[in-house]
């Protein structure tokens, strides 16, 4: 093949894909301006609709990738690639990723279910996985939580949307439970009345429902009260901690025993 051979196959190539190239860079362009044009119009709808902030993410992503995707597709198909097989190669070189990626496919899937069906949401404090924090961002593959002594955990979502949590900001309200002791020989009656002025006084246990204060248990050195008062989810261990305190006081100023284990031992001589 000479030269004029070479720039007559040149110039043949040129007029035949010079516009379909130029085309498909002008749609390329277009295209991506189009794509940003809409995701940023779905943004602000989501906004208007006051969507979760853990799901807007995702779905802001999603959109921009499925729309990315069709421009490439139509794009390759101007220039006259043949998508059938195109596709095809796609749909092979997936399935051996996903196959070396089931792992991260689970997790995903695991990411998608959480947020659907929204067992917890961001700002949400759970024990799951053997780990318990606040809830600071829901990603596609991880969960990540904020200790309360200010780690940072990251959870893989397949083994979070398959397995037990508990959700300790679904409900409004919690129950406090505590166990105080007194000695044998104590008044009772008084006890439980201590008890109840504190529980009274203070202002973030509810009164209904109506404090539980009763004889739980005859121990070995001490009897045992059980306690149940119910506040507001945010005042939970504000109240917990504040009570025993209360209690440790209280109970010293009305001369009531706070037993410790001990044991007698009787030596016999002979």
């Amino acid at each position: 093949m000479n030269l004029e051979n070479v720039g007559e196959k040149l110039t043949s190539m040129a007029v035949e894909y010079g516009p379909k190239l130029i085309g498909a860079i002008l749609v390329l362009i277009i295209g991506g301006w189009v794509i940003k044009t809409l995701t940023r119009a779905f943004e602000k709808m989501l906004d208007k609709r006051n969507t979760d902030a853990s799901l807007k993410p995702f779905l802001k992503g999603t959109v921009s990738i499925l729309l990315k995707a069709s421009l490439i597709i139509s794009v390759l198909g101007m220039i006259g690639i043949e998508m059938t097989s195109f596709i095809a190669i796609l749909g092979a070189a997936g399935l051996a990723v996903g196959m070396a990626l089931s792992g991260t496919l689970q997790n995903f899937a695991g990411g998608v279910m959480i947020l659907i069906f929204k067992p917890f949401k961001v700002g949400d404090y759970i024990d799951a996985q053997g780990h318990s924090g606040t809830v600071r961002e829901i990603q596609i593959f991880n969960t990540i939580l904020k200790t309360p002594d200010n780690k940072t955990i990251i959870i893989p979502n397949g083994g979070l949307s398959n397995s037990s949590m508990t959700n300790y900001s679904t409900e409004e309200k919690r129950r406090v439970d505590w166990t105080f002791g007194i000695g044998y020989g104590d008044d009772v009656d008084k006890a439980k009345a201590v008890i109840k002025r504190l529980a009274n006084e203070d202002h973030r246990i509810l009164n209904d429902p109506e404090v539980f204060i009763a004889v739980s248990e005859l121990g070995n050195s001490s009897v045992n009260f059980a306690v149940r008062a119910w506040v507001n989810a945010a005042d939970y261990w504000d109240v917990l901690f504040s009570m025993n305190e209360k209690i440790y006081h209280s109970f010293a100023s009305e001369g009531l025993n706070i037993p410790f284990p001990q044991m007698d031992v009787h030596v016999h001589n002979g």
